[in-house]
């Protein structure tokens, strides 16, 4: 099994528990892996024949394949195991965070050294983070159960390593890799003096662009103070110097130009309607001239047929990420126009998923590759 880089805010396992979160982790490599394709052949031998007897056509979208497919016992099965699976990774780290949890606290407490944290106690977190736990997360990302608490920055950063089986890098950092990766190919001779990442989380992106960029002053905002107060630990225990503060992206509180370098990392989806709109207006206004904003997401339906677009579409109804399907569906340049980006402003790329081979050539078109997330950038740079 793959261990998770230490560091000194990580919560520490005892032989059991790291045993069970082996096991869960394994139990997800095996129902994502070997069990996900059976959907296919029983689309194909199964629903899809019963759904053109019944209605005399092929299904028309996504939500047509989806009711279709929950008659099935197979596809009921993969589905019931998919969500068991998804709450037994919080069970079996929960026990490892509540053990040490005042430890934790205290650890956070230490005095910083080169970074910041700024908290907010009078910000109300909006709705569409606080109506649902998302990734079926206990508490969410804003529940404090005392005070100073950090369990769910603990919480999070273990559990994201167990979700996605090791392969975001051991930092979980890998999404704040391929986006460097992107910019350095795109953009070689930019150099941000002021960075910000918006919904920052624990920092396991926001922290790659501090190595990336030396020098330069990193930020990270996010509704969430114990998420904060534990990137904030997180990031001095790791050396990196880092600016947290707790912040609705949709209205910050810094100076129009602020920011060289606008970014963010599987965030959008967990928003809302408006809050995009709102997120897209707001890095607008951030951006010095000369500057970039690059959001990365999970790429829309454009292309996938009905069935695809379905099985991608299954945390939207299974997963607590409610907003997933939404976004999918949106037209981003429109959002990008309505933002304020103008015609070269503008782009929708695809970052190749490539994490493991770091000298994996990233130039030219991406098309070929079978996995990637889709780059929505603006800019002055463009």
């Amino acid at each position: 099994m793959s261990i998770q880089s230490p560091h000194a805010m990580l919560p520490q396992t005892t032989h059991d528990e790291a045993s069970r979160q082996d096991f869960v982790k394994s139990m997800r490599q095996h129902v994502t892996g070997t069990m996900t394709p059976g959907n296919k052949a029983v689309w194909e031998r199964s629903a899809k024949p019963s759904f053109a007897r019944a209605t005399g056509r092929a299904p028309q979208d996504r939500q047509e394949v989806r009711r279709a497919m929950l008659r099935e016992p197979y596809h009921q099965m993969w589905s019931a195991m998919m969500r068991t699976t998804q709450e037994l990774i919080w069970d079996s780290i929960g026990d490892t965070v509540e053990r040490q949890l005042d430890d934790l606290i205290d650890r956070a407490k230490a005095p910083g050294r080169t970074g910041s944290l700024t908290l907010d106690p009078a910000l109300s977190p909006p709705r569409y983070v606080t109506a649902v736990d998302i990734h079926c997360m206990p508490g969410n990302y804003t529940t404090d159960l005392i005070p100073d608490d950090v369990a769910a920055g603990a919480l999070y950063d273990r559990g994201v390593y167990v979700y996605m089986m090791g392969g975001m890098g051991g930092h979980n950092q890998a999404c704040g890799d391929m986006m460097l990766r992107y910019l350095h190919n795109r953009h070689p001779d930019f150099r941000p003096l002021r960075i910000l990442d918006i919904g920052c989380a624990v920092g396991h992106s926001t922290l790659p662009y501090v190595d990336a960029y030396p020098g330069a002053e990193v930020h990270g905002v996010d509704v969430g103070a114990p998420m904060l107060r534990y990137a904030h630990a997180r990031a001095e225990a790791m050396g990196k110097p880092a600016h947290f503060s707790q912040q609705n992206a949709e209205k910050t509180n810094f100076p129009d130009g602020f920011f060289d370098l606008v970014v963010s990392h599987i965030a959008l989806h967990e928003t809302s309607h408006k809050a995009v709109h709102a997120i897209m207006k707001e890095s607008r206004r951030l951006l010095a001239p000369g500057g970039l904003a690059l959001h990365l997401e999970v790429p829309p339906f454009t292309g996938k047929d009905p069935f695809d677009q379905y099985l991608t579409d299954w945390d939207t109804h299974y997963n607590a990420e409610p907003f997933i399907g939404t976004l999918h569906d949106l037209n981003l340049k429109s959002v990008l126009e309505g933002a304020g980006f103008r015609g070269p402003e503008m782009i929708m790329d695809l970052v190749p998923i490539a994490v493991e081979t770091p000298d994996a050539d990233l130039s030219g078109d991406y098309s070929h590759h079978v996995g990637g997330m889709m780059c929505i950038a603006g800019g002055t740079r463009l």
